[in-house]
């Protein structure tokens, strides 16, 4: 006699496995997308503090009057 695969306790128990996996990895990917937004959140602070950076050092060249002198007029 052939073993009957669609006993009760199998299909709870594999139904009951797959839920956990299933759960595990929503978890998981829900910790990597947490991980990345902060990471996003952090470049763009980063970048934001360059930029400010790079202006104050720009002004303290005065670079700005120099800059502002020697582009041509624009026309409309």
């Amino acid at each position: 006699m052939e073993a009957n695969n669609q006993d009760p306790n199998n299909t709870a128990d594999l139904t009951d496995f797959v839920q956990n996996l299933l759960q595990q990895m929503q978890t998981r990917f829900q910790q990597m997308s947490d991980s990345i937004i902060g990471r996003i959140d952090e470049m763009g602070s980063r970048i934001d503090d360059l930029e400010k950076s790079i202006g104050d050092l720009i002004q303290q060249a005065g670079l700005d009057e120099f800059d502002m002198a020697s582009k041509p007029p624009t026309t409309t």
